[in-house]
C-alpha cells in the first residue's frame, strides 16, 4: 500500500478435514510433494493473504504513527523555536525598553513625592506656628467668653470691638 515494510504473511497449511486426525488423510494424499499437497498449501497462502489483513494493516499503522511522530516533532520544533525567538526578542529589546520607561516615571513620582512632603512639613510648621499665636490669644479669649456665658449676654458688642 503505502510504504509499510514487506512482510510475508505467514503460510498456513491447511488440511483437509479439518480436525485433529488430519496425519490420516495426509498420508493417503500421498507424499509432500504432490500435486494435492501443493494445492493445498497453495490455497493456504491464497487464504492467508486474501483473509488475513493482519500484516498490511500492522504495517501501515507502523507507517502512520512513524509519520505521525515525525510531523508532530516537526511542529513542536516550530513551536519551541517561536518560542526562543519570542524569549530574545523580550529579553533584548522589550524589557530594557520598559526598564527605561519604568526608571524615567520611577523619577517623576519620586521628585512629585519629594513636593508633595515638602509641602505637607510647610504646612504642618505653619499649622504649628498659627496654635502657637493663638495659644497666646487664647487665654484671654477663654476668659471673655466665660464672662459671657455667666452674664447671659450674647457679647456682639464685644465682637464688634474684636
Amino acid at each position: 500500500m503505502s510504504g509499510g515494510g514487506t512482510e510475508t504473511p505467514e503460510v498456513c497449511e491447511a488440511a483437509p478435514g479439518g480436525g485433529g486426525g488430519g496425519s490420516k488423510k495426509k498420508d493417503s494424499l500421498g507424499a509432500a510433494g504432490s500435486p494435492a499437497h501443493l494445492i493445498i498449501k497453495d490455497l493456504g497462502e491464497i487464504h492467508s493473504r486474501l483473509l488475513d489483513h493482519r500484516p498490511v494493516i500492522q504495517g501501515e499503522t507502523r507507517y502512520f504513527v512513524k509519520e505521525f511522530e515525525e510531523k508532530r516533532g516537526l511542529r513542536e520544533m516550530r513551536v519551541l523555536e517561536n518560542l526562543k525567538n519570542m524569549i530574545h526578542e523580550t529579553n533584548e529589546h522589550t524589557l530594557p525598553t520598559c526598564r527605561e520607561t519604568m526608571q524615567d516615571n520611577l523619577n517623576q513620582v519620586l521628585q512629585r513625592l519629594q513636593a508633595a512632603t515638602d509641602s505637607v512639613c510647610r504646612l504642618q510648621q505653619r499649622e504649628q506656628e498659627r496654635k502657637k499665636t493663638t495659644s497666646d490669644v487664647e487665654p484671654s479669649l477663654l476668659n471673655v467668653e466665660a464672662e459671657l456665658l455667666c452674664t447671659g449676654d450674647d457679647g456682639l458688642h464685644l465682637a464688634h470691638c474684636l
